[in-house]
């Protein structure tokens, strides 16, 4: 009995790192390709209204209308609801020099950060 708890948590102490690894990567496979969701719904967004999101409306403007968006055809997210990245956080939104970036500030919600910790933009 002894040799056989000791065997399990050998194979344990091996599995778990790997098995951690891998769900890390998934989380920021996922994060990304919501980003990718997001920023297809701006496109989107941009063919009905002319423009993309200015920085005050954010993501916001993709799932409410204001009533101040000429041509708002929305919501143009699949649930009507903004999704949080795979950490639970909110994704920021930011429109500088013509361009849109969606971030995810990583698995600590801080901004920069190394590794798992690391910011997720597109």
């Amino acid at each position: 009995m002894l040799v056989a708890v000791a065997i399990v948590g050998l194979l344990v102490g091996l599995v778990g790192p790997a098995a951690m690894r891998a769900l890390q990567g998934s989380r920021v496979d996922t994060t990304e390709a919501q980003i990718n969701q997001l920023r297809a719904a701006v496109d989107i967004f941009s063919i009905d209204t002319g423009r993309v999101p200015n920085e005050a409306e954010g993501l916001t403007a993709l799932v409410s209308d204001t009533g101040s968006i000429p041509g708002w055809n929305g919501p143009y997210t699949r649930d009507g609801a903004l999704p949080t990245d795979a950490w639970g956080n909110p994704f920021i939104y930011k429109f500088e020099d013509g361009q849109v970036q969606i971030i995810s500030l990583g698995a600590d919600g801080q901004p920069g950060g190394t590794g798992r910790n690391a910011d997720i933009s597109g």
